[in-house]
């Protein structure tokens, strides 16, 4: 009975096939007609692929996987014919290939597949898409082998990695690994109308790894350029690959025409890379650079770059001939946080020839022509757990450009103890002043070298070299008075070890400049000495409070607080312990007293009682505005009307005269809503002084005389400022100076790419909206004048100026930038630089330009985004004539 009932259903199925067959028979003669026999794709010899080749395909199926497929209009199978045809949005998947079309027609007979788009009143629509593991490719039509793995394709478009975009008129997919397409167009802009594209008759296309091409045309907008390339190279790694850096050129007053920034840049691995490149100038000056960038991702990550160059103004057997060799080292290293909880590694270094950015050539360092000093540091620090112990340790250096002195600390060391409370209770209960006692030490040591740049890496560097060790101890407590008083005594302990020290002696026969004879000669000892001195004090401080209360407005009150404080010092004269005598003439009686510690690293023993009180005031004025809803629920809020105001000074009672300490005065404040920042600094002397500018115990007539103030004030402001919908919070933006000098100029975008990028040359997308009279914008605002007062001379302003920069953007891809200042003291402006930018899409271009002064110079780029096509670019650029003294 089973047996019989399921040939029944066999049976009734097949009768049902049939009848369905014949009405999508006609259904399918209908459409081919229409829209597979009479489309744009050409007739296609399957010979070309072996298609047809039937000594070559066993007669069994050599698809060795399930394919799966939909269509959404309809599936037609033909039994006969072993083929399977799918209408409207078709989609297969077999093993790792994906392919969607408008009709796809698998032949398991063959193991071949064809597909196509459709063709309706809009135009040739659901065009193929082949995607077969990370590769994909959009075309006109394409015949794929599942056997071989070969197909031929017509009107592809694919994406390969760096954002190299081809068009080919005819591929042949060899295998995997390679592609030959005839009549190739390549580009980086994704328009459907590309910006530009290098035209080739044909290439090969090795997917993710490079394309090779030959005779090739630079088409820009569709017109054909005069530029041709007999061959051509591009990589195409995700990762990033070596490769030559295309020079730019141009030509100056003094070294004539000349190339810079060539040379070769070397992909070392996924963490490190390295740029090489140099400059050569027709009178025989030329420079060299190495750049260096790395990265491990949670670890570490910086830069290094060391320069060189050789500079020759005019010509030899002139009277301004004149040679300068200059180099500069950088280096900037950063540790992740996540690398090491207790420890970590710095260095920000810049070394080097004082006059290196004043005499360079090159353009990528105009941004440094005002550098005055150079710094860097190079630390380590790590705490030990379970201790309150830490150690740092530093290597430092300071260079002043203008005199070529340089200070270089190598290393310094400290060690710091933090504050421990030895006598408190049980779980770190500090009730009693006993209990509240603390104890700090902290040790330091320094190996200091002051020399000239012109002496680095010379012996001579050493010779004034000091070193010394310096030991500090404090303990302090504090102790409740009247309730509202705090009282905290202190005292501090002070040890100086000191490797070097001056040794004094009487010569007889030394002959002095006044032709005299005998004197003393000093000399430096390197040995150990040691002295030690404490002091103790005692503070006493409160807090006051003013509050004034308002009914009306939204002004709620106003809260001044005053915090004054008193404290009072002492320490011995050690000095006289320590000092030693020598005679300074052939008279026996004419003695010199000296220290033998004038020269130490931590200074000298303390000459002479102090005895003094020391006297300051602090204030501060704040304001608390209700909201401008007064339904809401937002709360009142805080505004800060004055940060400070500071006033300290000193009285030493153990002085026989000038007892009164200049008073210093500070005070700062923050307006309009935190965006323009106020700071005032001035030192007041109460003394007269003498006609050769001494201080003289004698009190002024209008008790203080201005001997020094400073005046700073910053302003940020921006277009977004005056949008009441996006009411910025922010604060102030630009509290520091503006960067006047701007950043340094690289003249190509080879480093565009960071290591770690794979090559995206994606960025983020801009919305075209047409400005119209909303135009978005900057601007910042730094203000200084200084004021001095010696007493006799020099009295006045002398320093009085003014800086600002910005930038406008005139459309979505159109930015204007500017930097400068005006010397209001002098009447002129300082260094200024204008920079224009535009985003050509997959092009950019920048200009940017030194209008006047000693540094007149320009740079012009127009090249193409991509890191893969960055060579496809044009720079020019004139670098400064300058006059070296």
């Amino acid at each position: 009975m089973q047996s019989n009932l399921s040939y029944s259903l066999i049976f009734l199925c097949f009768f049902w096939a049939i009848s369905a067959n014949s009405q999508n028979k006609k259904q399918l003669d209908s459409i081919k007609n229409n829209t597979i026999l009479r489309d744009s794709v050409p007739n296609v010899t399957l010979d070309t692929i072996n298609l047809s080749n039937r000594d070559t395909i066993p007669s069994k199926e050599n698809i060795k996987d399930i394919i799966k497929h939909y269509a959404e209009g309809y599936t037609f199978q033909d039994a006969k014919k072993e083929t399977v045809e799918l209408y409207d949005k078709a989609n297969i998947t077999y093993t790792d290939i994906d392919i969607k079309a408008g009709i796809i027609v698998i032949d398991y007979k063959n193991s071949t597949l064809f597909a196509k788009g459709i063709k309706d009143s809009t135009g040739y629509i659901q065009r193929p898409v082949f995607k077969q593991g990370s590769q994909e490719s959009e075309q006109d039509s394409m015949f794929y082998n599942f056997d071989t793995k070969k197909a031929l394709i017509y009107g592809v478009k694919t994406v390969q990695a760096g954002g190299i975009i081809t068009y080919g008129n005819v591929t042949k997919r060899v295998n995997d690994s390679t592609i030959y397409i005839r009549d190739i167009r390549f580009t980086t802009s994704e328009k459907e109308i590309p910006d530009y594209y290098i035209k080739t008759k044909k290439a090969k296309v090795v997917p993710n790894k490079k394309i090779i091409v030959g005779t090739s045309n630079l088409v820009i907008a569709d017109v054909p350029t005069p530029l041709f390339l007999p061959f051509a190279y591009l990589p195409l790694g995700k990762s990033r690959a070596s490769g030559f850096i295309v020079p730019s050129w141009g030509q100056n007053n003094n070294q004539g025409y000349f190339l810079q920034n060539g040379g070769y840049y070397f992909a070392l691995n996924d963490y490190f890379d390295l740029a090489v490149t140099g400059d050569v100038y027709s009178n025989g000056s030329w420079g060299l650079r190495g750049d260096s960038r790395y990265n491990v991702r949670y670890r570490f990550n910086g830069n290094f770059s060391i320069r060189f160059e050789n500079i020759i103004q005019s010509l030899k057997g002139f009277d301004d001939f004149s040679k300068s060799t200059n180099f500069n080292v950088r280096w900037t290293h950063n540790q992740d946080g996540k690398a090491s909880p207790n420890s970590r590694f710095s260095a920000s270094v810049n070394l080097g020839s004082s006059r290196y950015f004043r005499e360079s050539l090159n353009e990528i360092n105009n941004s440094q022509f005002l550098t005055n000093t150079f710094n860097s540091s190079i630390s380590y620090s790590t705490r030990f757990a379970g201790t309150p112990f830490s150690l740092s340790l530093s290597a430092n250096h300071t260079q002043n450009t203008n005199t070529g002195d340089v200070n270089m600390t190598l290393p310094a060391m400290q060690v710091n103890m933090d504050r421990i409370f030895p006598f408190a209770g049980k779980g770190g209960i500090k009730k009693n002043p006993i209990q509240k006692m603390g104890i700090n030490y902290s040790l330091q040591g320094q190996y200091q070298i002051n020399t000239k740049d012109s002496l680095f890496f010379k012996k001579e560097m050493f010779e004034t070299a000091r070193a010394g060790m310096l030991h500090n101890a404090s303990t302090s407590t504090n102790i409740k008075v009247l309730k509202y008083f705090t009282l905290a005594p202190s005292i501090n302990y002070r040890e100086v070890w000191a490797f070097d020290f001056i040794k004094r002696t009487y010569s007889p026969t030394l002959v002095n400049d006044d032709d005299t004879v005998g004197g003393v000669i000093t000399d430096t000892i390197r040995g150990f000495k040691s002295f030690r001195e404490y002091n103790t004090g005692l503070s006493l401080s409160t807090n006051i409070y003013g509050i004034v209360n308002f009914k009306k407005g939204r002004l709620k009150s106003i809260r001044h607080t005053i915090r004054p404080s008193i404290s009072y010092s002492y320490r011995p004269d050690f000095a006289d312990i320590y000092n030693e005598q020598v005679q300074q003439s052939s008279d026996p009686t004419d003695i010199l007293t000296y220290s033998p510690f004038e020269q130490s690293l931590y200074g000298r023993p303390s000459s002479g009682v102090s005895n003094s009180i020391g006297i300051s005031i602090n204030n501060v004025l704040e304001a608390k505005v209700a909201p401008k809803d007064p339904d809401s629920d937002e709360e009142d809020k805080k505004i800060t009307i004055l940060n400070n105001l500071n006033f300290s000074t000193a009285y030493n009672i153990a002085a026989d005269s000038l007892r009164w300490s200049p008073v210093s005065v500070s005070s700062g404040t923050r307006l309009l809503k935190d965006k323009l920042a106020i700071n005032l600094n001035a030192s007041l002397d109460p003394y007269r002084v003498n006609d050769n500018g001494q201080r003289i115990d004698e009190f002024n007539k209008g008790i203080f005389r201005i001997t020094s103030a400073n005046l700073t004030a910053n302003y940020s402001l921006r277009s977004t400022d005056f949008e009441k919908e996006e009411e910025n919070t922010s604060g102030n933006g630009a509290q520091n100076t503006p960067d006047v000098l701007g950043n340094n100029i690289d003249p190509t975008n080879r480093f565009a790419q960071g290591i770690g990028n794979k090559g995206s040359s994606k960025q983020k997308d801009v919305k075209t909206t047409l400005y119209k009279a909303k135009i978005p914008w900057s601007l910042s605002l730094a203000y200084s004048a200084t004021y001095v007062n010696n007493g006799i001379s020099n009295i006045g302003v002398n320093n009085h100026s003014l800086m600002f920069s910005g930038d406008v953007e005139l459309t979505p891809k159109w930015n204007v930038g500017f930097s400068s200042g005006y010397d209001i003291l002098r009447g002129g402006f300082t260094f200024s630089r204008l920079n224009f930018s535009r985003d050509l899409d997959s092009w950019r271009f920048n200009f940017n330009w030194v209008p006047f002064g000693t540094n007149t110079s320009y740079t012009f780029f127009i090249g193409v985004k991509s890191s893969v096509l960055s060579d496809l670019k044009w720079d020019k650029n004139k670098p400064p004539d300058r006059v070296l003294f």
